[in-house]
Parts: structure tokens; sequence; C-alpha cells
């Protein structure tokens, strides 16, 4: 175990030794600076959630240096600004894990994973230049849907939930209906702010049921593609194109799809 921690420790610093070449010698890196880097960390962020969801392990190992090599250059341009380094990183990150787990760096007393959770907020509530408010620590640029996960998933740390599970469904149930009404008096708007609701309870009984809607939504995207491929493939092998086909003949691949697993 000691001599493993070693070789990971001389693998970090070789890692902040090739980035202080490459910020010196690269042109391009040279020229890098955090608005530049942004979108390219973004488009890491998600290679990374493809590789997990895909259960990739070698693409997860690639992926986890790339975005490692992100935080390792917004580091190195903080101590050119002489802002911070990878030491002030590190040691932040540690002192915050250190407050956030009183069960095991302090006194207090946590048996289970939702006791953990259950005292989460209140925790961060107290941090030294932490949230001010519970939603306050939901980065407002997350996707709508995770966004809406995340807050729902912080208000019930804090005690404001479902007290039954079951009863979520009155409130999917509702508003379907309340969508339906504004789709029959044709408001485009109104439409649109329902479809939200909807959107909300739906996302809402899936965290209550254990479900991430974001990963369920990416495996149906997944699957929509394989069967759209497939139907695309057999007309292309028919000789013929979308235009060329009708619905009756694409439902019939699709459940040709369907049948063999795809």
């Amino acid at each position: 175990m000691k001599e493993r921690r070693e070789l990971q420790l001389k693998a970090f610093e070789r890692l902040l030794d090739v980035m202080d070449e490459l910020r010196e010698k690269c042109p391009w890196d040279r020229k890098q600076t955090n608005e530049s880097l942004r979108a390219n960390t973004i488009e890491e962020t998600y290679e990374l959630c493809e590789a997990i969801t895909n259960n990739d392990e070698i693409n997860i190992k690639k992926e986890l240096g790339d975005l490692l090599l992100h935080i390792v250059f917004y580091a190195k341009i903080g101590s050119e600004k002489g802002s911070f380094d990878i030491a002030d990183v590190c040691d932040a990150l540690c002192d915050k894990l250190i407050f956030r787990h009183p069960h095991v760096f302090g006194e207090a007393v946590a048996n289970s994973a939702g006791q953990v959770e259950k005292s989460w907020e209140e925790i961060k509530l107290k941090e030294k230049g932490g949230n001010k408010t519970v939603l306050g620590g939901v980065p407002t640029a997350l996707p709508a849907l995770v966004k809406a996960y995340r807050i729902q998933d912080k208000a019930r740390n804090v005690g404001f939930d479902w007290e039954n599970r079951e009863d979520v469904w009155d409130k999917v149930r509702e508003e379907i209906s309340e969508f339906e009404e504004e789709i029959n008096c044709g408001d485009a708007d109104k439409i649109e702010a329902e479809f939200g609701d909807l959107l909300f309870s739906l996302i809402n009984a899936g965290r209550l049921y254990k479900i991430n809607p974001e990963n369920a939504l990416e495996r149906t995207n997944q699957k929509f593609t394989r069967r759209f491929n497939y139907v695309e493939k057999c007309l292309t092998e028919q000789g013929k194109s979308f235009k060329e086909s009708n619905l009756t003949e694409m439902d019939a691949l699709w459940d040709e799809a369907k049948n063999k697993g795809l």
C-alpha cells in the first residue's frame, strides 16, 4: 500500500512537471486561458459521462486523465496569476471533506448513508464561505433536467419531501390533467409552463423511486438510436429511403428491432 502511494505521488508530480514544460514551451498551451479552456472542459466532462454510461473502463481511465489535465491546467494558470496553485486546490478540498464528514473526522455519529445525507445540507450552511441558502449550491448553468433533480434532492435533505412516495403519482396525474387543459385552450406560453411542471413531477417520481432521470433518459436515447438505426439499415438494404417508405413499414421494422432485443 505504501509503495503504491509513493507511485501515485510520483505520477502526480510527473504530471505537474509535464504541465510546467507545456506551459513554458508549447505555443498552444502557453496561449490558453480559463475562458479558452472552458468549452473543452465541458466536452471532456461529457465524454467521461459517456464512458461511465457505457461501463467502458478503458475510456473511463482515458477521460479521467483528460479531465485531470484541465484541473492541473486551471491550477497552473491560477499560480501564474498569484491567485492559487494545485496545493491550494487540494488543501481546500481536504478541508471541505473533513468539515463535511464529522462522523469520520470528528465525534458525530452516522451509521447509514441516509443519516449522512440528512445532515449534509445543514453542515454546508454552516460552512465558512459556503451556501447561504439550501438551494444556493445548485449551479445555475446545469442542464434543466439535472438541475431539477438536484433542486429536489436538496429540498429532501432538509425534510421538504413527500411523506409517502406513492403520493407523488397524484401530483403527476394532476399535472397531466392541467397540461391537457392548456393544450385545449391553445395558449402556447401556458402549455410550455404546464409541460415543465409535468416534467418536474416525473423527475420527482424518479427520484423517489431511486431512479436518476438523466441516466434513465440516456438509456432510452441509446435504445431509440439503436432501433432507429436498424430501421434505416433495413430500408437501405431494400433500396428505399424514408421518403419512399410509409409509417406501417417503419413500425414493422421497429417491432422487429425490438424483438431482436435492440
